[in-house]
C-alpha cells in the first residue's frame, strides 16, 4: 500500500483539483421559486466529501434546512436546499447571500481551509492551544475540567461539550492566564493532560470494574495545530464515533431519546439500482442534516441521491448510498452497525431534555470556573455547552438538567440566576425543541413500513422534473 503523501497520492490530488477547476461550483441562491424558503442551489464537479462541505457551511450560518434534494452521480454533484434564516424567514439579507455564494462559489469548496465552528475570533485562532477530552461523564464533570484549567492557569477561551450515554467528549480552547498566548511549554501541556486524564477517570488509576468501564478508557490530548483548526462538531462525531467503537457498538443501542422513543433508521437493500437505502425519521432539530451527513462521510460512505424533508415536528431524510469503492452494504452486520451509528449521532446532539441557560458577559479568566461551579452547587448538570469568547465578551449557552438527568426545577435556575446575575444569565426557550415537544404527536417507531414511500410521495414530482433517481419501490 503506498503511503500517504506519496508521489502518486500528490498527482490524484492535483488532478482533481485540476478537475475543478476546470469546472467550478456554480451557486444559485433563488428567492422567487418558493413563496416559504429560499433555495440554493449547488452544481459542481463532484469530489468525496463535497456533500458534507455544503451542508456544513449551510449549517454554520445558522440557516435552516427544510428540504434538499442530492443527486451526485457520475461526475457531477448537483444539490438543491430550502433554506430559512433562524426565524423561518426566506433570506433576503445581501450580506447572508453574499456570504453563501462566496463560502459555496468557485475557488471554495474542497479548497477552503477547515473552520472550527467554536466562537472565536479567527486572528486568534492561532495564540490558543487547542485540547480534547472524552471520559465517563457525572454530575459535575464539566465544573471539575474547568476548575482543574483554572488553577492551573489556563484561560478557557472557547469549548464545545457533549454528553451521550454516559460518556463526555469535550474540545476545549486554552491560553495562557498570563500572556494570554498559547501554551506551547511541553513539560506543562504533559501536567495538564495528566491530571485532566486522571479527573477523567474518577480519581482513580482505572475506572469501574465492569467490561465496559475497562474499554472505555478515559482520554486527554493535546491535537496537532492542523487537527485543532478542524471543524469542532464533526470532531466531535468522530471522538464519539471512536470511543463507541473501544466501548463496543452494541452499548447504548437500546438508550431512550428524550424519554420518547429511538429515532427511527433502516438501512436495506435496493437491488434494483445496487444501492443501500438508508431512512431516517426521527424528531427535527437544528443542525440534524449535518449529523448524519457528517457520520455517512467518516464512515467512508458516499451519498448518490437523497431527499430531505423537515417542515414540521418531524424530519425525514432518505439516502441512496454505496461505499467508496462503489459497492453497495452487503453484509448484515455492516447495516445493523450502520444503523446503530446514525442513530447516536442523531441522538449526540439532541439537548431537548436540557433547559437552555445563555450567558452573555465580560469575559475573565476563572469565569467558566465559577459559573459551572455554581451549577454543581444548585444540583445542575451541564449536558451540553457551546463556549464563547468575542470581543472579550462571553458569548455561552449551557443545557442543564438535574443531577439525575431529569428537567430542572424552575427554582432552582432562579436561584442560580440569583447568584450569577439575572442581567447576564438569560434563560431561553429552543425553538427545536419546543416545537417537538407541543402538540400530539405519534411515536417515531409507527408506521416503518411506509416510511420511504411517505417521502417519495412528497418528493417524486420535483425530483422527476429533475431527472434524478426512480423509486425502488
Amino acid at each position: 500500500m503506498m503511503a500517504c503523501g506519496s508521489p502518486r497520492t500528490e498527482v490524484v490530488d492535483e488532478f482533481e483539483k485540476l478537475v475543478i477547476r476546470m469546472n467550478p461550483p456554480r451557486v444559485t441562491v433563488d428567492n422567487t421559486s418558493d413563496m416559504t424558503a429560499t433555495l440554493v442551489k449547488v452544481d459542481s464537479a463532484n469530489k468525496y466529501g463535497t456533500l458534507l462541505e455544503v451542508v456544513q457551511v449551510l449549517t454554520d450560518l445558522k440557516l435552516t434546512i427544510k428540504r434538499a434534494y442530492i443527486s451526485s452521480d457520475g461526475e457531477w454533484f448537483m444539490d438543491v436546499f430550502h433554506v430559512v434564516d433562524q426565524e423561518g424567514n426566506k433570506l433576503y439579507d445581501c450580506q447572508v447571500i453574499d456570504r453563501i455564494e462566496l463560502s459555496l462559489g468557485a475557488g471554495s469548496l474542497s479548497f477552503r481551509a477547515p473552520e472550527r465552528s467554536v466562537g472565536v475570533e479567527a486572528e486568534a485562532e492561532a495564540a490558543q492551544t487547542a485540547i480534547e477530552l472524552i471520559g465517563k461523564d457525572r454530575p459535575g464533570l464539566l465544573s471539575e475540567v474547568f476548575a482543574v484549567l483554572t488553577d492551573l492557569k489556563c484561560n478557557i477561551v472557547a469549548s464545545e461539550v457533549w454528553t451521550h450515554d454516559a460518556r463526555m467528549a469535550a474540545l476545549v480552547y486554552v491560553t495562557d492566564a498570563d500572556t494570554l498566548g498559547a501554551i506551547d511549554d511541553p513539560d506543562r501541556l504533559d501536567s495538564v493532560k495528566r491530571l485532566l486524564r486522571h479527573l477523567l477517570r474518577g480519581g482513580s488509576g482505572g475506572g469501574g470494574s465492569g467490561p465496559r468501564d475497562r474499554k472505555a478508557a478515559a482520554r486527554a490530548a493535546i491535537p496537532s495545530r492542523v487537527a485543532a483548526a478542524a471543524h469542532a462538531p464533526r470532531r466531535l462525531h468522530q471522538m464519539m464515533h471512536d470511543d463507541r467503537a473501544r466501548c463496543g457498538d452494541a452499548a447504548g443501542s437500546d438508550d431512550v431519546e428524550g424519554g420518547r422513543g429511538r429515532p427511527v433508521v433502516e438501512v436495506v437493500d435496493c437491488a434494483e439500482r445496487d444501492y443501500t437505502l438508508v431512512n431516517v425519521r426521527c424528531r427535527d432539530r437544528p443542525k440534524l442534516l449535518f449529523d448524519t451527513v457528517c457520520t455517512l462521510t467518516d464512515m467512508q460512505y458516499v451519498v448518490f441521491h437523497g431527499t430531505v424533508i423537515a417542515e414540521g415536528s418531524e424530519a425525514y431524510q432518505e439516502y441512496y448510498i454505496r461505499h467508496l469503492d462503489d459497492s453497495p452494504v452487503t453484509s448484515g452486520v455492516e447495516r445493523e452497525h450502520l444503523r446503530r451509528c446514525l442513530e447516536a449521532a442523531i441522538q449526540r446532539r439532541n439537548t431537548e431534555q436540557g433547559v437552555r441557560l445563555e450567558l452573555c458577559c465580560e469575559d475573565r479568566v476563572g469565569l467558566l470556573s465559577d459559573v459551572t461551579r455554581i451549577f454543581r452547587e444548585h444540583g445542575l448538570s451541564v449536558t451540553h455547552a457551546e463556549v464563547a469568547t468575542r470581543a472579550a465578551r462571553a458569548a455561552n449557552v449551557f443545557y442543564v438538567v438535574d443531577a439525575s438527568g431529569e428537567a430542572v426545577q424552575a427554582q432552582a435556575v432562579e436561584a442560580v440566576r440569583a447568584e450569577i446575575g439575572e442581567q447576564v444569565l438569560f434563560v431561553r426557550e429552543d425553538a427545536a425543541g419546543a416545537g417537538a415537544a407541543g402538540g400530539p404527536r405519534s411515536p417515531p417507531g409507527r408506521d416503518r413500513r411506509s416510511l420511504g414511500n411517505m417521502i417519495r410521495s412528497r418528493s417524486e414530482k420535483f425530483l422527476y422534473n429533475l431527472g434524478l433517481i426512480r423509486s425502488c419501490s
